[in-house]
Order: C-alpha cells, then sequence, then structure tokens
C-alpha cells in the first residue's frame, strides 16, 4: 500500500478522523457545528488505549524526572505491539532521516505520543518541555533523566516532533521560547496531521519547515471515499464544510429545524453547545 493511503486508512480505522452521519454533525467548543473530528492521538491503537495513555502522562508529570522512563516503556511496548502504531512512528521516521538534528523534543501532552518512540528510532536523545516551559532531557535508553537550566543544550538542533498543528499556538507561545531558553536552534518540525489553518505560515516565519504526514484538505476524504472508508455524502458535506463553515451550519439547520431543540434536551455539553449556538447565531428560545 502506499505510505500516504496508509497514513489515511489508519486515521480513519483508529477514529482519529471521523465524519459524521449527515444528520448528526458533531459540536465544537465555540458552539458550531461540524461533519469531522480529529483526535490524532488515536493512532496509539484506539480511543481506549489513547486515553490510557493519556491517565499515565498525567500522573507522570507530577514526577516529571520519572517521566521519560515510565513513558517509553509504555509506548515502546504499543510501538511493538500495534501494527498501526508502529507503522504510523516508522512513516515519520522516514519522513525526518534526511533531517540534520541533534535532539528530539515533544511538548505536553500528546506530543510524546510521537515524539518519544521518534527519539527511540533515531537514536537521539529526548527533551519533553511541559507546559510551563520546564524541559527535561533524557538519554538515547530514557534512563538518565535531568532538568535543564538555561541554556544547557547551546548550540544543538531540534527536531520537534508533535501529533498536530492547527495555528501553531503552542509552538509560539511554549515550545520555540523554551528551546531557544536551552540555547537550542530548531529548524524543523514533523507532525502526523497538518489542520491547514495557517500553522504552516505562521512557523514558516520563524524558521521553521513543518514536515506532516497528512494534510486535512479535501483531497484527503476524497481518497478516503475511494477506499471505501466514506460515502459520497458524507465526503460533500466535507467539501461543503471547508467552502463555507458557517454556511454549512446555516444550512444543516435550515433542513434540520428541530436539531438545536432536541440537542437541549439531551442536556449536558450538547445543551450547552446547542444554547451557545442559538445566543450567538439566532437569538436566545
Amino acid at each position: 500500500m502506499d505510505q500516504d493511503q496508509m497514513i489515511i486508512k489508519a486515521l480513519f480505522d483508529t477514529l482519529a478522523i471521523r465524519v459524521s452521519p449527515t444528520d448528526q454533525p458533531f459540536w465544537y467548543t465555540s458552539g458550531t457545528l461540524g461533519p469531522y473530528y480529529i483526535n490524532t492521538h488515536f493512532l496509539y491503537g484506539s480511543e481506549a488505549q489513547a486515553n490510557q495513555l493519556l491517565t499515565l502522562i498525567e500522573q507522570a508529570i507530577k514526577a516529571p524526572l520519572d517521566l521519560p522512563q515510565v513513558l517509553s516503556a509504555a509506548i515502546l511496548e504499543q510501538y511493538q505491539q500495534e501494527p498501526v502504531f508502529k507503522a504510523v512512528i516508522d512513516r515519520l521516521v522516514d519522513a525526518v532521516s534526511d533531517l540534520d538534528f541533534d535532539v528530539v523534543s515533544g511538548g505536553e501532552r500528546r506530543d510524546f505520543f510521537f515524539s518519544i518512540p521518534v527519539a527511540a528510532r533515531t537514536g537521539k536523545p529526548h527533551v519533553a518541555i511541559l507546559k510551563n516551559g520546564t524541559a527535561y532531557w533524557s538519554d538515547q535508553n530514557f534512563q538518565m533523566v535531568r532538568e535543564l537550566p538555561d541554556r544547557a543544550l547551546h548550540g544543538q538542533t531540534f527536531l520537534h516532533v508533535a501529533d498536530l498543528v492547527t495555528e501553531a499556538s503552542s509552538y509560539t507561545r511554549t515550545w520555540l521560547p523554551t528551546i531557544a531558553r536551552l540555547g537550542g536552534t530548531i529548524t524543523n518540525t514533523a507532525v502526523v496531521v497538518d489542520r491547514v489553518q495557517g500553522g504552516r505560515e505562521i512557523l514558516a516565519q520563524s524558521g521553521v519547515e513543518l514536515t506532516a504526514l497528512a494534510k486535512i484538505d479535501l483531497a484527503l476524504f476524497e481518497n478516503a471515499q475511494q477506499a471505501g472508508l466514506l460515502t459520497p455524502e458524507q465526503t460533500e458535506q466535507v467539501k461543503r464544510f471547508m467552502q463555507d463553515p458557517h454556511q454549512y451550519m446555516v444550512q444543516f439547520l435550515s433542513e434540520h429545524p428541530n436539531f438545536l431543540h432536541e440537542q437541549i434536551r439531551l442536556g449536558g455539553k450538547a445543551a450547552e453547545r446547542a444554547q451557545r449556538c442559538l445566543d450567538q447565531n439566532y437569538g436566545p428560545i
């Protein structure tokens, strides 16, 4: 199978990308509706397995000097046992094989799913960057660990590996400033998914080139349809959403006039987001 097709199949098979039925779009946090949802970390094997690792990450962060050893043990075992996850990591390693770098970094939390095994496969040290800007270096075997002070990695070249990039806000807010504080340089980052929402261009302004295994564009969904992973109707709704997200929502609600009221009757987050949608776009009930 072609590598790009392999990534597309992996994304849909693990539900890392989900496309809704045409009559039941997803709620986004903003109170808007859309036809697809992305959880790149599900490529770890499944939603349940990914959530187990997220729980482990949250626990490990409480004792960050133990974090590399604890996480690498779990992730590298999964790499050996889960063919889809292994194939994705191997594809990432291939994608960066021509790049010159001294250390692989990943940011809290979901980056660790991918940065740790890429570091292991390339034989490079790993730097775990937490959201508060602290950073922890570990050797190639994830046994020697130390917190990094300013300028600790002066002159070393970083490759930052992440699950996805949207608008690169985590990069500009934390990952890039931390690498600079450590004295490192970064000219490349690798992600599984580029959401094509401006992140590539923002990174380029900082001198960082983005390598992505998949882009969330219409071609990805058309290829998924050709592979039998989506219906033509699902692909068409994605196309309409990509052309104009607001008009997609307006048309859907016009065609399903009881949808918002039904969602409010459900209660919970669905009701909260339906009410937000009403308040922002159509006024209160």
